[in-house]
């Protein structure tokens, strides 16, 4: 249900009950604390004069481990990942401790979207380090607004590195739904 421009009060005038169902109890049931199920959860609209309710959601993976693939892949431990429905759109936080062996080389971390959305990592949606020397350890972060299709749709952290091996410490992952 949709919130609908309530009646216009004239005087004299009496409301029937479906009336005033309409204009003031079913609007009333659009508004955001009649939504309100989840604490902690936010509020986007889903469309002309309709609200949603969405939940951050968030990942974390404390193990430092390594890749040495020039493509983007999982680690030995998965993720982070995090899982969020959206209506078209969602903000990815992301970060880790990184670190490469050789010196000049970067070490990349990016994310993939499955479930109602496809969306492979990339280099251009990543954190990138270079490597000043070897194992020069950073603290790095992103914030990226990614394009999706409506639905469920599940964040996952991937890794990868031009040449030597990056560690990978840390991780996080957080998705703003919107």
């Amino acid at each position: 249900m949709a919130w609908t421009s309530p009646l216009t009060a004239v005087a004299n005038a009496s409301l029937t009950a479906a009336q005033w169902n309409a204009s003031v109890r079913d609007n009333l049931a659009e508004t955001a604390p009649a939504k309100a199920t989840t604490q902690g959860s936010h509020f986007i609209a889903s469309g002309a004069n309709g609200i949603a309710e969405r939940m951050t959601a968030s990942g974390v993976v404390g193990t430092s481990e390594s890749t040495s693939s020039t493509s983007f892949v999982a680690l030995t431990t998965a993720g982070p990942s995090a899982t969020v429905t959206t209506f078209g759109r969602g903000i990815a936080m992301f970060g880790c401790e990184v670190t490469n062996n050789t010196a000049g080389s970067r070490s990349v971390m990016s994310f993939a979207v499955s479930g109602a959305t496809t969306v492979a990592a990339t280099a251009a949606s990543s954190i990138t380090f270079s490597a000043p020397t070897a194992a020069y350890i950073v603290q790095c972060s992103r914030v990226i607004m990614q394009t999706l299709t409506a639905g469920s749709n599940v964040f996952t952290a991937q890794y990868a590195v031009n040449s030597g091996s990056g560690t990978f410490g840390q991780r996080t992952m957080i998705v703003f739904p919107l």
